[in-house]
């Protein structure tokens, strides 16, 4: 017999979800985490009710696979989405994110920005089955005659020409497989006063939040949840912050590059092995480092002030306690440590940490800071179980939901955690490598080539030290080994669950 519901009872609101991702931002471009050079104050006061997480890990280092993987918490191999320039996002997973999912529980779920879980070389992208009702589209900041750009259509309305503002060379594959070599793929443009780049209040990050807000106002159901992913093109390079930003840096106070000389001999070598990358190392006052890091700490301080103009429109509605907030990003920068720019098949902690916070004022913990380890993978379970759902079975992600409740400090959430990078830029090697990381250790093993490296993150965090060739970790060595080889086993796709006995 079907259960009737009185008359006037209104079932309780789930919690609103905003997903805030930023593109190619570090886990250490936080001010709230003992960062004193760079000026994120939204974030830092954002802080005081989220629980933040300083060992985040992506699943890959590259746009496309890290933003299929954390959508739906499987591994990039798992899905077989591994790099960027996929033609379609495979057609048999749609079901499986997240946003799919919640559009199918009666969420209204809108993106704003970036997608890209298919290959956008052409400036827009193949979508799938995805979810989104809402979907205001902008791969990036270039292109002002690309195809379906939103943004770009955007500076039309407010008066502007996209042609005499935005970048025109998109650059396409060429200057893809050049990388850094390619001012407007990876270049440093130092804005002045006279000469500045796209200015604040026409910036795509700009554009990201007044298109979130719209989305936030929807006439929609009365408590229809919604479901909001946000994501802006910055920091990822080239280094373009508008002046008003750039202008609050001084590089020569800035401390660069986590460099030591010996770091070029070492990553020559990667080279000559044929592992993949989109720079090759130099000195990084050649790349002008200190400069770089002050135009990719302005842009982050842009993102901290459209972040929290979210934050702030929240609160004027009312809906700021029942709304689940994430901020993070999809992978990080090198940002010419150890002589590199930009990414690829390298696995420094600039590369593979992001930052990461989650809030639900009232519901999960505040001003709380987690140092246990942790992936990208564990946001969809998280979610599904605050959500009240069965987690399903093909996710591989663990949830943070204790954490986030207060019943568990997180020290011991994961032991380990993996990245991969399966050829995932076009590049002519295709290098295939793993990373396998437990709190003290990093092993990354670059397959077929006889090559791997061993660091002590406890003696040498910022990884100048190999010691995959001294004999006297040999032990230590042949361990991670063992163990990562075991780990990698267990990263196959979740099997269907057993239904019968034998």
């Amino acid at each position: 017999m079907a259960t009737l519901t009185p008359i006037g009872f209104r079932m309780p609101k789930r919690p609103n979800i905003l997903w805030y991702c930023s593109d190619q931002q570090r886990f250490d471009t936080i001010e709230g985490l003992n960062n004193e050079h760079i000026h994120t104050p939204r974030l830092k006061r954002f802080m005081d009710t989220a629980v933040t997480f300083t060992h985040a890990h992506c699943q890959t280092q590259i746009c496309t696979p890290s933003r299929a993987s954390f959508l739906t918490g499987m591994y990039p191999s798992a899905l077989g989405v591994l790099g960027n320039g996929n033609p379609y996002f495979p057609p048999e997973h749609s079901s499986r994110l997240i946003t799919r999912v919640l559009a199918g529980e009666g969420f209204d779920v809108g993106n704003v920005g970036k997608l890209h879980l298919a290959g956008a070389g052409g400036g827009a992208e193949q979508r799938t089955d995805d979810g989104y009702r809402y979907f205001q589209y902008s791969h990036s900041h270039k292109g002002p005659d690309l195809p379906f750009h939103d943004y770009a259509d955007w500076i039309r309305l407010q008066g502007s020409d996209p042609a005499g503002l935005i970048p025109g060379d998109w650059g396409g594959q060429a200057s893809y497989r050049r990388g850094a070599e390619v001012k407007s793929f990876g270049g440093l443009f130092e804005p002045t006063a006279e000469a500045d780049n796209v200015p604040p209040h026409l910036h795509q990050t700009h554009w990201c939040t007044e298109k979130g807000i719209e989305f936030i106002n929807a006439n929609r159901n009365v408590d229809q949840p919604w479901m909001l992913t946000l994501n802006p093109f910055d920091p990822h390079a080239p280094f373009d912050a508008p002046y008003e930003y750039y202008r609050r840096y001084d590089p020569d106070e800035l401390p660069g590059a986590h460099f030591r000389e010996s770091d070029i001999a070492h990553q020559q070598r990667l080279v000559d092995a044929g592992i993949d990358f989109q720079s090759k190392p130099k000195h990084p006052r050649e790349w002008d480092h200190r400069k770089v890091q002050a135009s990719y700490y302005a842009m982050i301080e842009q993102i901290d002030h459209e972040f929290g103009r979210l934050l702030d429109h929240l609160e004027a509605i009312g809906e700021r306690d029942n709304t689940i907030v994430i901020f993070t990003s999809d992978h990080g920068e090198a940002l010419c440590d150890h002589g590199m720019i930009l990414k690829g098949c390298r696995f420094f902690e600039g590369l593979v940490r992001v930052p990461l916070m989650i809030s639900w004022p009232g519901r999960f913990a505040g001003d709380k800071i987690c140092e246990g380890l942790v992936e990208l993978t564990d946001l969809v379970p998280t979610l599904y179980e605050a959500l009240g759902m069965e987690v399903p079975y093909h996710v591989q992600g663990k949830s943070l939901l204790p954490v986030l409740e207060g019943a568990d400090d997180g020290r011991d959430h994961r032991d380990y955690v993996r990245t991969e990078f399966y050829g995932a830029i076009n590049h002519a090697d295709q290098t295939h490598a793993t990373m396998y990381r437990t709190r003290r250790w990093k092993l990354v093993t670059y397959h077929g080539k006889d090559v791997c490296e061993l660091y002590d993150l406890e003696s040498d965090p910022w990884e100048h030290e190999d010691l995959s060739r001294d004999p006297g970790h040999a032990a230590v060595l042949q361990r991670l080994l063992r163990e990562a080889y075991d780990a990698q086993a267990y990263a196959r796709t979740n099997p269907v669950p057993r239904t019968f006995s034998f």
